[in-house]
């Protein structure tokens, strides 16, 4: 009976462990900041190799557009280049809303807008991530704003989810595409911002960068321009592995390898709702 007891009292702590470990914020927001929300993929320098060793997070891509000139920030936990000094609500404001601590709202190519629709929870789990990032202590460019652009919510994002909302694939998967900002490359761009209403994920937008020029496919459901004639594996090689229909690669700048480290799961429901996008020609 002792033994059985003790048996049970182990592996009762060990389902305990293992629940928390599940659980753990810091590994869920490692998860978020590292694959769909691909952070890295514009915040860490980017040359040969392509991520710098030892200097992650420390700053990285440059935009030269006529509303600003940019340079992605320095968000490790350096306090005099990162944001080390900053509070935690000041991160969360950020993320949801664009502004800095000063109040200045930041360039739009920081898709904050997509991220006002972030659970609680797994915000608080991305700031947790963050805390753990080494300070690195390295500068970049100020940020030179020739106009200001105004803070315009993707629509579906302007609030948080509750995880009882990601109950169902496609929920889940506009969840995870948004909070990837999938539709800011694959929307083109009109007089007046991202044609989110007319032409969602009907991609056209061009990328200028090592690689060339590469331009944003279309990501609808149009089975002659967009995935509809696509199977679920590839449209899911295609985001983890970078490969066409026809197994030819694609350029950058997608983040196909944060994308090759997410769960099965969480691609399953990016596809479920990919398949909903309506068809654009």
């Amino acid at each position: 009976m002792v033994r059985l007891a003790t048996l049970c009292l182990a592996l009762l702590a060990g389902a305990v462990g293992s629940a928390y470990a599940q659980s753990d914020p810091v590994k869920r927001g490692d998860y978020l900041v590292n694959t769909i929300m691909t952070c890295g993929n514009c915040h860490s320098p980017i040359g040969p190799p392509s991520v710098t060793a030892g200097r992650d997070f420390s700053g990285g891509f440059t935009w030269d557009e006529p509303p600003f000139k940019v340079t992605a920030s320095n968000i490790t936990q350096d306090k005099d280049n990162g944001i080390g000094a900053w509070t935690d609500a000041e991160i969360k404001t950020l993320l949801r809303t664009g502004k800095r601590p000063n109040g200045v709202q930041i360039a739009d190519v920081m898709p904050t807008a997509f991220y006002g629709i972030i659970t609680h929870e797994d915000m608080n789990a991305i700031v947790a991530y963050l805390r753990t990032i080494k300070p690195v202590a390295r500068s970049v460019a100020d940020p030179e704003y020739k106009m200001q652009v105004p803070h315009h919510p993707f629509p579906g994002s302007a609030s948080p989810y509750t995880e009882a909302m990601m109950g169902e694939p496609v929920s889940k998967g506009f969840y995870l595409a948004t909070i990837g900002h999938c539709m800011e490359c694959h929307t083109p761009m009109g007089p007046r911002g991202r044609e989110f209403a007319s032409q969602l994920g009907a991609g056209g937008f061009e990328f200028k960068g090592p690689w060339g020029v590469s331009v944003s496919r279309n990501i609808t459901s149009s089975k002659t321009k967009g995935l509809g004639d696509w199977t679920d594996a590839e449209i899911k090689r295609a985001i983890t592995q970078g490969l066409h229909k026809d197994g030819s690669p694609l350029k950058p700048p997608m983040g196909y390898p944060y994308y090759a480290d997410m769960t099965e799961a969480d691609l399953d429901a990016v596809v479920a709702y990919l398949r909903t996008v309506p068809a654009k020609e």
